[in-house]
């Protein structure tokens, strides 16, 4: 045991738009022609989103114009929202904020220097001394990358408390002259959130219950750079989303679990708990389907996705804090898939 995860907590936006809200609000102008209106509707249609948390009221996105505009209104809203769940999480372990040691901050929604992390330490009151992973790029594979990076930090500081916090305001990406098919999906499956998670060292009081970090797997596919992430550029973020990530789900993933589970001489039926990021339907059925599961498995991811959207780093965070109370013994696989191609895979197990 290298690491415990003693609380997750999560953060939504106040504003809530249905499915069918956002379709219809940006189909005039994302949508202009007759042709491109049904293409956008079908793909909203067919995501299984029932609703999204955004940060704005959706009549307002007509003025994000470009990177300034949209890198302006993450910095006034993602602070508020991060600073929710991390206060949450604390409070409910009983931790004060002078006792965290380390601060992982994922996100790809935003940028700054400093970073949100710094405006978030002066916030919580966290010491001087505070150890700091800003990280910008990991995309949906953040939070997995999170909690197994900060994993690796505690097995060097098991006395040490950490956090591994993820904000998304993915709505701000918004790019209104796009008229590609990744940008159609993207505007169908993506939403905000935020979500921070409470570890500490084996060593520490508080490890004796939680979900304790069995072991993790990185892996980056060379040659599939361009299969996902974003192409920066004056107007902001634009989605890349290419339709082979599935098919390299579906041929890869199933063998990097047993890999992993390998290591720990267990096997996938072995798992109890399948936690996985809901990346978007055909993701979650391309999980499913490499590893032969049957669709109750990552019903919880489903769950979701339906409610929230594909929050980026932060959307399989809010799966496992749906999934935190779980039976003493319980193992459960963390996973997640983001730029590079990259995957990350964190083992668990109930305490």
């Amino acid at each position: 045991m290298s690491a415990v995860i003693i609380q997750v907590k999560t953060s939504l936006p106040k504003h809530v738009h249905s499915q069918s809200e956002v379709t219809a609000a940006l189909a005039t102008r994302l949508a202009p022609t007759d042709g491109t209106r049904a293409v956008l509707k079908r793909l909203h249609g067919n995501s299984k989103i029932e609703q999204r948390h955004f940060v704005l009221p959706i009549s307002e996105y007509t003025d994000i114009d470009s990177f300034t505009s949209s890198n302006e209104l993450f910095a006034q809203h993602a602070l508020a929202l991060v600073e929710d769940c991390t206060r949450r999480a604390l409070d409910e372990t009983g931790l004060n904020a002078d006792e965290v040691d380390h601060l992982f901050f994922t996100t790809v929604t935003g940028v700054g220097a400093p970073a949100l992390d710094v405006l978030l330490a002066a916030r919580m009151g966290f010491r001087s001394d505070l150890k700091r992973i800003p990280s910008f790029g990991l995309g949906c594979a953040g939070g997995a990358a999170g909690i197994a990076r900060v994993a690796d930090y505690l097995l060097g500081n098991p006395k040490a408390v950490a956090l591994v916090v993820s904000v998304e305001l993915c709505s701000l990406t918004i790019q209104w002259e796009d008229r590609s098919m990744a940008n159609y999906v993207g505007t169908g499956i993506f939403g905000d959130g935020a979500a921070a998670v409470v570890m500490v060292g084996s060593q520490h009081p508080k490890a004796m219950n939680g979900i304790s970090v069995k072991g993790s797997r990185s892996t980056l596919y060379s040659d599939t750079e361009s299969l996902i992430g974003w192409k920066v550029g004056g107007s902001g973020l634009s989605l890349m989303l290419e339709a082979g990530v599935p098919e390299m789900i579906i041929e890869n993933f199933a063998a990097e679990v047993d890999v992993l589970l390998g290591q720990q001489g267990l096997s996938r039926n072995d798992i109890d708990v399948w936690i996985a990021h809901p990346g978007g339907p055909k993701i979650l059925e391309a999980f499913a389907s490499s590893l032969d599961l049957a669709d109750s498995d990552l019903s919880a991811s489903w769950d979701v996705m339906a409610s929230a959207g594909n929050m980026s780093s932060a959307a399989v965070l809010h799966v496992l804090s749906d999934l935190f109370e779980q039976p003493s013994a319980t193992i459960g696989l963390l996973f997640a898939v983001g730029p590079g191609v990259s995957l990350e895979l964190v083992l668990l197990e109930w305490t």
